[in-house]
C-alpha cells in the first residue's frame, strides 16, 4: 500500500494532517490513515480511542468552515482511518490559508485557485460577474442575432435577457467577451510543417468578440484542410478532417474554457491531425468518465453557452463530444480526448477520406504516405503493372488525395 493524491499515512498525530483534510475538503475527498509510515507499514498507534478523540478535537477547533468527516477505529492494527468528504462551502481554511493536493504532496493554493474555489463556494460562475468594461459595442452579436435568431436590433433588454448586463446595468464577463473589443486573450492558432520545430504561420486572436474569434477559426480550419474536387460539371468539397468535429471542439472550448486564466486557447495544426488544448480542467463535480460519456454536462460558463446555444453554434448542453465523436462514426481514425489538472486537449485526426476510396486506390495512397516515390517503384510495392498504377494515382490526383512531383523522366509522386 502507498500514498496517492486521495490517501496519506501518518505515523501519528501532528497539526500537518489538518492541511491534508483542507485540501480533501476543499476538492474530491480522502482519507487519512493514523499509524502507518510513509512507507506503508503499519506501525499503530499507544492509544486508539484518545487519538481518535484528539483527531477530532483538532479538525472542529481549525478548519472553518466545517467539514464532514468520518473516523473509523481498528483496535486490531492501532490504526484510524479519517474519511473526508467533499464539501459544498469551499474554500475550507486552516490557519487563514486553504490548501490543495498535488500528486501525494500537499500544498497552499495560489491566488487565482483561491478566487475559482470562492465562485464555486458561492455557485457563481465567471462569466455572470460583473465587470469593468464601459460602453461596450455589440456589432458582430447583434448581426448574428439578426441573421439567425431573427431580432432587430439588441439593446439593453436584450443584454439583461442573455445576461451580458444585470439590473445594475453593469456588464458582465461575458458581456465582456461577447463585445467587439475586449482584453482577453482567446485563440493561438499555429501550423505546423514537418515537426514541431516549423512553423509555418501563426495567428493569435485576442481582444475581439469570441463570436468573431470562433468565425476566424473556422476560416483558418477551412483554408488548410478543405479543399474542391471537379467531378464532371461539378464542384464537390472535400475535406481531410470533419468541419463539424473541429467545430464542435472550438465551441466546447470557447464554452467550457476557464476565463480567469490569460492563456490562449491553442489549436495546433499539422498533416496528421489538430489538437485543440483549452486552460482549465473539468469542473469539480464532473468526472472524467461522465464528460467522455457524455452523461450529464458541468456548464464552466452557462451565460456563454446560452448565448451560443440560441445561435445555433451548440447544439444543447452536453451533447459536443457525442457529436464529436459521431463526426469520425464511419472512420477507423477516431478523436482522442485527455483531461489534465489545468486543461482538456482534443486531437482530431487527418482522415483524408481514404475510406471512400477502393482497395487498390488505398493500397497505393498507403504506399505514398510520408514519402515520394516513382510510379516504377510503386509497381513494385504494389505488385500492379506501371499501366494500372498510372492510372490510380491519376484518379487519386483528381481526387484530391495525391500530388505530382517533378516532371519528365523525374516524376514522382505524394500524398498531400
Amino acid at each position: 500500500m502507498r500514498e496517492t493524491y486521495n490517501l496519506e499515512f501518518k505515523e501519528k498525530i501532528s497539526n500537518s494532517f489538518l492541511k491534508t483534510v483542507t485540501a480533501f475538503a476543499n476538492y474530491h475527498g480522502g482519507r487519512i490513515i493514523f499509524g502507518i509510515s510513509d512507507k506503508g507499514e503499519i506501525i499503530g498507534l499507544a492509544n486508539v480511542s484518545a487519538t481518535a478523540l484528539a483527531i477530532e478535537n483538532k479538525i472542529n477547533d481549525s478548519i472553518t468552515p466545517k467539514i464532514n468527516y468520518s473516523i473509523k477505529l481498528d483496535e486490531g492494527t492501532k490504526t484510524i482511518e479519517l474519511t473526508v468528504y467533499p464539501g459544498n462551502q469551499v474554500p475550507y481554511f486552516y490557519n487563514s490559508k486553504t490548501y490543495k493536493r498535488n500528486d501525494t504532496s500537499t500544498i497552499e493554493v495560489d491566488s487565482y485557485e483561491l478566487k475559482r474555489l470562492i465562485l464555486l463556494g458561492e455557485n457563481q460562475s465567471f462569466d455572470s460577474l460583473p465587470s469593468s468594461g464601459k460602453n461596450l459595442k455589440f456589432g458582430y452579436l447583434e448581426n448574428k442575432f439578426k441573421e439567425i435568431v431573427g431580432i432587430d436590433g439588441i439593446d439593453k433588454d436584450v443584454l439583461k435577457t442573455l445576461e451580458l448586463m444585470n439590473k445594475d446595468e453593469n456588464f458582465t464577463n461575458a458581456g465582456c467577451l461577447l463585445a467587439d473589443q475586449n482584453e482577453f486573450n482567446i485563440i493561438d492558432i499555429v501550423r505546423f510543417g514537418e515537426d514541431q520545430d516549423i512553423i509555418l504561420s501563426r495567428k493569435q486572436i485576442k481582444n475581439i468578440s469570441i463570436l468573431e474569434a470562433y468565425d476566424l477559426a473556422v476560416e483558418k480550419y477551412r483554408e488548410y484542410y478543405q479543399f474542391e474536387i471537379i467531378n464532371g460539371a461539378y464542384r464537390e468539397r472535400k475535406e481531410v478532417i470533419p468541419e463539424n468535429a473541429f467545430r464542435e471542439a472550438v465551441a466546447n472550448a470557447l464554452v467550457h474554457r476557464d476565463w480567469m486564466r490569460s492563456s490562449y486557447i491553442q489549436v495546433s495544426m499539422n498533416k496528421e491531425k489538430i489538437i485543440i488544448s483549452s486552460p482549465g480542467g473539468l469542473p469539480k463535480e464532473l468526472s472524467e468518465r461522465e464528460y467522455l460519456d457524455s452523461q450529464i454536462s458541468i456548464m464552466r460558463n452557462p451565460v456563454i453557452g446560452n448565448v451560443f446555444f440560441r445561435l445555433d453554434i451548440i447544439e444543447s448542453f452536453g451533447t459536443g463530444i457525442r457529436r464529436i465523436k459521431n463526426s469520425y462514426r464511419k472512420s477507423n481514425k477516431k478523436p482522442l480526448f485527455k483531461i489534465f489538472e489545468n486543461s482538456i486537449e482534443i486531437s482530431l485526426p487527418v482522415i483524408s477520406g481514404i475510406e471512400e476510396l477502393s482497395d487498390d486506390q488505398n493500397l497505393v495512397y498507403h504506399a505514398l504516405e510520408n514519402k515520394e516515390l516513382a510510379s516504377s517503384t510503386l509497381s513494385e510495392i504494389t505488385g500492379f503493372g506501371k499501366n494500372k498504377v498510372l492510372e490510380l494515382v491519376e484518379t487519386l490526383i483528381e481526387l484530391g488525395y495525391v500530388k505530382k512531383v517533378g516532371s519528365g523522366r523525374g516524376t514522382k509522386y505524394a500524398t498531400r
